[in-house]
């Protein structure tokens, strides 16, 4: 459903207390669209942005489109200048937040890390899959999975959050209904996924050059992707058993946006249109469009939501769900500021009210 409809469902109230925030690692896509989306926000107050690249120069420099919204420069990441805040985002690249995390904690500061330093609880499993040991496993037992649609009471006590990747968010959520419900194989899942190139980062790489990408659709993680892991560990916590799930990544030639369609065999009957409506009544960020509908990437730019839309072929045992999301809004920094919300007692939709650009 849109906004209009779930307005009064959502949780918490507007307050005037601002919450001093700072934003380790500013220079990244994530890392402009966190400002973006905290410089408007009502409970916020923005103290910190680092870059140790970036060191001195004005945020507004390197980002035209935030003049007038943010006026404050790049700086190192100081723990004595972090400590000062109530929040710290991290938007930096895997194995950063685990270093850092630990001092925040002790001084009183709460985290929400937008990489995946503390979204898998099997140390094991993490260290294999980002090639590197991880420094505070204490706190990776701690960490809450930042899901509000199946975490919403652990993450308004947390504090730390791991925000969910792109694709999980998608799929997951894609898939959840189905499973709660009992009304699928899980041992027999398939994710077939597409992002646009925001998704691999601002850094400069050959494969997301225009002329590599334009014009060009492949896959790639086929032979295994770090964020299957996640997925199957969040599907396999709502099946409470594991879960079989085969994961293929596609690069398509857009900046924005993820579809995830989703396949899985049906084991049980029932109004599956009516499952997920019910399953996201409540839920002010997923819309469950009509039966046979086709949700666009395009239809979220720019926007926390998630589109989903329910399909079945003639005489198939095959349930086929189709999700959007923009990587960078619920797939990142939107589905943060939601968990910020959340942990602080706001109103879950402060900040995140825009509506998707078109066209």
């Amino acid at each position: 459903m849109p906004f209009g409809i779930k307005t009064e469902r959502r949780l918490g109230q507007d307050i005037m207390n601002k919450v001093k925030v700072g934003i380790v690692g500013g220079t990244g896509y994530t890392g402009v669209e966190l400002l973006r989306i905290l410089s408007g926000h009502p409970n916020v107050e923005i103290i910190s942005i680092t870059s140790r690249s970036e060191n001195g120069v004005r945020v507004d420099e390197m980002y035209p489109n935030l003049r007038g919204a943010i006026d404050i420069a790049f700086a190192e990441p100081e723990v004595d200048v972090l400590a000062q805040c109530d929040l710290v985002f991290f938007a930096t690249p895997n194995g950063v937040a685990m270093k850092m995390v630990p001092e925040l904690l002790q001084r009183g500061v709460r985290v929400i890390d937008l990489a995946a330093d503390f979204r898998i609880k099997d140390v094991a499993v993490w260290n294999k899959w980002y090639g590197m040991e991880h420094a505070c496993p204490d706190i990776l037992e701690e960490a809450v999975y930042g899901l509000p649609e199946i975490n919403r009471s652990e993450i308004q006590k947390a504090r730390v959050i791991a925000n969910p990747g792109c694709y999980p968010t998608a799929v997951q959520l894609g898939f959840l209904p189905l499973i709660e419900n009992g009304l699928i194989d899980t041992t027999r899942l398939i994710a077939d996924a597409k992002s646009g190139v925001s998704g691999a980062g601002r850094q400069a790489k050959v494969d997301s050059l225009f002329s590599e990408t334009a014009e060009s659709f492949k896959a790639y993680g086929a032979s295994g992707h770090r964020h299957l892991p996640e997925i199957k560990q969040g599907l396999a916590i709502a099946a409470g058993s594991q879960v079989g799930l085969t994961f293929v990544p596609h690069l398509v030639p857009m900046v924005r946006g993820i579809e995830a369609t989703l396949y899985a065999e049906l084991s049980s009957e029932a109004d599956f249109q009516a499952i997920f409506e019910a399953r996201y009544i409540n839920e002010p960020f997923v819309d469950v469009m009509p039966a046979g509908s086709y949700p666009a990437t395009r239809s979220v730019k720019g926007s926390n939501f998630c589109r989903m839309a329910i399909h079945r072929q003639p005489d198939s045992n095959v349930i086929i769900i189709t999700s959007v999301i923009d990587n960078l809004v619920k797939g990142a920094a939107g589905q943060a500021v939601q968990n910020m919300n959340i942990m602080f007692g706001f109103n879950e939709i402060a900040g995140l009210e825009q509506i998707a650009l078109l066209p």
